[in-house]
């Protein structure tokens, strides 16, 4: 399964009572594929506000980014939870969807061990048959999917990739040691280029959203040997990597979009829209 080297983690739009706005689906979907590039979508990740949407919503949104995006990308699902049986119900359920994955993050706040982590996605895995991504963003969820049991997952033949915010070091382990075909994306835009240069497929992406076509340049450099011009390209964009994540995201990044034109509403707390001032930093990202 070859899900492209930019893949956009997409915002959920609400409307003005932050309810999902229905009808803006198809347009974010169509801007990101068509003027961002993104090779992948996926949809109910944490940047999709997947905590605060209920199952319902989720469900509807990921048979509509299916049915928008016309085969013209790849559709991942994010049907991880904390709860290994809600997560292999609800996978099932998405998965008769037609989506091309599944990311699957880390149980957050249980903080399981190793072998609790190797049997949470084993298990899930086992209960479909759509490609699996695992997730792994200590971050947020208070525990390390470490490389010895990432490796030991990619032997599981539906489990086909990984999305980790680790540093190069975990990531270089997971490449040197993972089984053949096994793909590794960074989950970290400012660690996009030093990712690419350890053998990372890709980058799973906020910043895409705005800057896409740019990331998907800097990567051709790369991948042409032009490391001069990726290298300065990635120091061009690295303060909007770094950036739009100065307060919660997605908050940032639904500003971003607005000033591209693409309203996608606001946050559902506990999050909030970002302040006039934080609201002008992101604005000179831009200049």
């Amino acid at each position: 399964m070859d899900f492209g080297r930019v893949v956009t983690a997409m915002v959920t739009p609400f409307d003005d009572q932050l309810q999902v706005n229905w009808d803006q689906v198809e347009p974010l979907i169509n801007y990101l594929i068509e003027d961002q590039q993104s090779d992948s979508l996926v949809i109910c990740g944490t940047t999709g506000e997947a905590p605060t949407l209920m199952d319902d919503e989720k469900l509807k949104l990921i048979e509509l980014s299916v049915r928008y995006s016309r085969g013209r990308c790849k559709i991942i699902a994010g049907t991880g939870s904390n709860d290994t049986s809600h997560t292999i119900h609800f996978s099932q359920k998405v998965e008769k969807l037609g989506v091309d994955g599944l990311l699957i993050v880390a149980p957050y706040y249980n903080r399981p061990s190793q072998e609790g982590l190797f049997q949470h996605f084993k298990a899930v895995a086992e209960s479909v048959q759509t490609a699996v991504i695992l997730y792994n963003v200590p971050g947020r969820t208070g525990v390390n999917l470490d490389a010895d049991t990432t490796v030991r997952l990619s032997h599981i033949s539906n489990i086909v990739a990984t999305k980790d915010c680790a540093n190069t070091d975990q990531l270089t382990r997971i490449l040197n040691e993972a089984a053949p075909g096994f793909l590794v994306y960074s989950g970290d835009d400012s660690n996009a280029l030093p990712a690419l240069a350890v053998g990372c497929q890709g980058i799973i992406s906020v910043a895409s959203h705005v800057i896409g076509k740019e990331m998907q340049s800097m990567i051709k450099y790369y991948l042409e040997g032009n490391i001069q011009q990726a290298a300065e390209l990635h120091r061009k964009l690295h303060p909007l990597f770094t950036g739009i994540f100065r307060v919660p995201s997605p908050a940032p990044i639904k500003h971003a979009l607005a000033l591209k034109g693409m309203e996608t509403g606001g946050v559902r707390l506990p999050l909030v829209r970002v302040s006039e001032q934080e609201g002008q930093f992101i604005q000179s990202l831009f200049v």
